[in-house]
């Protein structure tokens, strides 16, 4: 009798335990990146002007809640791709860069929100480089889930 009740209570205990691992409160999705709407800049092949600065926009939206969103402008003197995008732009010969435009920043996104519109005035500094430019941006939610859209820009000199 004795064993029995530890056996019914073992199996208990044991179905107590998968069951509660079978509900997960996990969140598992990707934030999004929207930048569909004609609002939006910059897009693919757009063009920016160094000593000049341009207001990016876009909407930001999770399941949860939004964690932080970064701006990364490198050159694409090289070619490179990100696989981002689908977009072909022209692309100017391949050139080494002197002086070429790097900008990185962080930009939180106020608590307890699932939607946000993004706007971030970038100063693109005189003298740099002009020619091809990647702009990445990357969402983040506050599980550590991250999105990344990359947009193919010029910079030219006025």
């Amino acid at each position: 009798m004795k064993g029995r009740f530890i056996f019914v209570m073992m199996l208990i205990v044991m179905i107590v335990i998968t069951s509660s691992c079978n509900k997960t409160d996990n969140d598992d999705i990707y934030p999004v990146i929207d930048m569909s709407g004609t609002e939006f800049f910059p897009k693919d092949c757009d063009t920016v002007y160094a000593g000049r600065s341009f207001v990016f926009r876009a909407v930001f939206s999770d399941n949860r809640e939004l964690g932080a969103y970064s701006i990364d402008i490198h050159n694409n003197f090289n070619h490179h791709t990100h696989s981002s995008s689908i977009v072909e732009c022209p692309l100017d010969p391949i050139k080494t860069p002197v002086n070429p435009m790097v900008f990185i920043q962080e930009y939180p996104i106020p608590s307890g929100l699932t939607n946000y519109e993004a706007l971030a005035t970038i100063a693109i500094p005189s003298g740099i480089d002009p020619g091809d430019y990647h702009l990445m941006v990357r969402l983040t939610d506050r599980e550590g889930w991250q999105s990344l859209k990359g947009i193919s820009i010029k910079v030219l000199q006025e």
